[in-house]
C-alpha cells in the first residue's frame, strides 16, 4: 500500500508542473466546452469530483476540467488563493484560516461530511492504551488542518491541552514512516493514511476517535469575484457533482472502482474506509457552526492576529446551488 502511496504522491507531483488557469479569451472560444481548472485532492473527500470526471458528468454539462492534484485541502486551496485554480475541494479548517488572514473565499457547496474519518494512532509500545496516556507523548499532526483542529479536540475531550504534549509537524505523507520508525509516538491523520497506519501496526498500534466531538466538511471554494462573474459555470460544475452524488448513492461498488484507479488506491482499502463518508451536496449551518467552533479555537490558541469572529454567511455562495437544486440549501434563516 506504500508503494501506491508514494506512486499517488509522483503523479501529484507531475501534475503540479501543469499549466495554470487558460487565458479569458481561449477559455471563452466559441464552439468549445468551458475550460476550468479545479484543484483536486487524492483523499476520499474527493469522491464526487473523481465520479464526475469517470462519468462524463462534466463535459456533458459543458466544462472541459483540468485538474491541479494535491494530496490534501490545504495546498489545494493555496492554488485558488494563487489564482492557479478556479475551484478547490478542501475541508473547513484551512478555509477558516484563510478567512482570517482576509482572504475573499466564495464556499460553494459541501460535497462530504464525516465524523467519523479523522483519529488518533498511537503506538502501545510507548506506553500507549488510552487517549489520556498520550500526555507527554511526541504527537505529528499537519498543523492548519482538520488534523490539528481535531487533535487539538481529542485532548481537550481527555482532559489534556496541547501543552500537555509534544507536538510534531509533520505532512500527511510522512506520518506513516515517523510513526513505523518510532520517531514519534502517535500521529493524527485522515483517510487513506488513517487506515493504512493502522494496518501496518497491526497489534502494535491502537486507534482513538471520537464520532462526537467534530463533523468534518470537504467543500468547493473558489474566490469570491470568480462566483460573480461566471455563475453560469459554478451551476454547470454543480450540476455534474449531483449526478455524481446520485451516482454514488445508487450505484456504490461502481464508484468504489472509479475512485481506487483515479487515486491509485488498492480497492480494498476504498472499500473499507467508504462508509466513514456521506457524499451529498448540500449547503448547511454545519459547515457554519463548525467554522465559528474552529475560529474560537484559534483566537484562543493564539493562531490568528484576529480577535473578532467573522460572519461567515459572507463567505457562503448560496446562489449557484440554489439556481440548480434548491432543496440542498439548508441554512435556518
Amino acid at each position: 500500500m506504500w508503494k501506491r502511496t508514494i506512486a499517488w504522491l509522483a503523479l501529484l507531483a507531475l501534475a503540479a508542473c501543469g499549466k495554470s488557469t487558460a487565458p479569458e479569451a481561449e477559455r471563452s472560444a466559441p464552439g468549445r466546452l468551458q475550460a476550468i481548472t479545479v484543484a483536486v485532492t487524492g483523499q476520499p473527500q474527493s469522491t464526487l469530483i473523481h465520479i464526475a470526471e469517470a462519468r462524463g458528468y462534466f463535459k456533458s454539462e459543458g466544462l472541459d476540467v483540468q485538474y491541479r492534484r494535491f494530496e490534501f485541502g490545504k495546498p489545494a486551496l493555496q492554488a485558488v488563493l494563487d489564482r492557479k485554480a478556479d475551484l478547490a475541494a478542501v475541508a473547513e479548517t484551512p478555509i477558516m484560516f484563510a478567512i482570517l488572514k482576509g482572504e475573499k473565499i466564495a464556499i460553494v457547496a459541501g460535497i462530504e461530511h464525516s465524523n467519523n474519518n479523522n483519529g488518533i494512532v498511537a503506538r502501545v509500545d510507548a506506553g500507549i492504551s488510552k487517549p489520556v496516556d498520550l500526555k507527554g507523548k511526541r504527537i505529528g499532526f499537519t498543523p492548519g488542518t482538520t488534523s490539528d483542529y481535531f487533535l487539538e479536540s481529542m485532548l481537550s475531550a481527555n482532559g489534556l491541552t496541547r501543552r500537555d504534549i509534544v507536538p510534531v509537524a509533520l505532512r500527511p505523507e510522512q506520518m506513516a514512516e515517523a510513526i513505523m520508525a518510532g520517531q514519534v509516538d502517535a500521529v493524527c491523520p485522515w483517510n487513506y493514511p488513517l487506515t493504512q497506519i493502522r494496518q501496518a501496526l497491526k497489534a502494535k498500534g491502537v486507534a482513538f476517535m471520537d464520532p462526537h466531538i467534530y463533523t468534518e466538511t470537504f467543500t468547493i471554494v473558489a474566490q469570491q469575484d470568480f462566483v460573480k462573474k461566471h455563475p453560469e459555470w459554478v451551476q454547470r460544475f454543480l450540476r455534474a457533482m449531483l449526478r455524481a452524488e446520485d451516482f454514488v448513492s445508487t450505484e456504490p461498488a461502481a464508484a468504489q472502482a472509479i475512485v481506487a484507479k483515479a487515486v491509485g488506491q488498492d480497492i480494498a482499502l476504498v472499500r473499507e474506509v467508504w462508509g466513514a463518508f456521506n457524499y451529498q451536496v448540500q449547503l448547511d449551518d454545519v459547515v457554519l457552526i463548525t467554522l465559528e467552533d474552529e475560529t474560537r479555537w484559534a483566537i484562543k490558541s493564539m493562531l490568528s492576529d484576529r480577535s473578532a469572529m467573522p460572519n461567515y454567511r459572507d463567505y457562503v455562495y448560496s446562489d449557484g446551488l440554489k439556481a440548480v437544486a434548491p432543496r440542498k440549501v439548508k441554512f435556518n434563516e
